[in-house]
């Protein structure tokens, strides 16, 4: 079952093709949202919007491809797969170029469409742990990164409170504080969100 805050936002100007669309990716229990155009979409669009777009390549106004660099402009980073019925090498480059997941000339089978989507969605499932464990980790005072920092490097609290030059009660100070920020239990768990987040704190 697709999961239920992620939704497919489709772009078509085809009222047939949107309801068809719509009939068969209720019944495989996806939430949807149907807009005719490229303009239509980016009138309703909010940034906190998740899931991922499907949208045309021809369509009246702004394109598919056009529609997917807006979206990059405004700081969205939702996945695309375009669809086309007009499909050749150099719309597909296009749309590889701009990161879409996936690239399906009419008629496809529905089978690939649901495979794309569910592709599109672990893509944007990944982006928004992503960005929950960036906005927890912005709550973390410089000493607490630090203390991160070497605790995801495996260091004890003495060896961390003897690279920093504070004392080992300190540094356990400092873990409780990280701990409660980020929502975990014991200094495993904080160290495998250090590691999770695939970053350096001070980056």
């Amino acid at each position: 079952m697709p999961p239920r805050s992620l939704i497919v936002y489709i772009v078509e100007d085809d009222a047939s093709v949107r309801d068809s669309l719509a009939l068969m990716l209720g019944l495989e229990g996806y939430n949807t949202a149907f807009f005719g155009d490229a303009e239509g979409f980016l009138a309703s669009w909010q940034p906190d919007w998740a899931g991922c777009v499907v949208a045309d390549l021809k369509l009246p106004g702004a394109s598919g491809i056009a529609l997917q660099a807006e979206l990059r402009r405004r700081g969205s980073g939702l996945p695309f797969v375009i669809m086309t019925a007009h499909g050749d090498v150099a719309a597909a480059r296009a749309a590889f170029r701009a990161d879409a997941v996936d690239f399906l000339e009419k008629p496809f089978d529905h089978a690939q469409l649901r495979a794309a989507i569910d592709t599109a969605f672990s893509q944007e499932a990944r982006r928004l742990r992503r960005s929950s464990e960036a906005e927890q980790l912005s709550l973390l005072t410089a000493r607490e990164r630090d203390v991160l920092e070497h605790a995801a490097k495996g260091l004890h609290a003495k060896e961390i409170a003897r690279v920093l030059g504070i004392s080992a009660r300190t540094v356990e100070v400092h873990k409780t504080h990280l701990m409660a920020k980020l929502g975990v239990r014991n200094v495993a768990e904080l160290v495998r969100f250090a590691l999770a987040a695939g970053r350096s704190p001070h980056d």
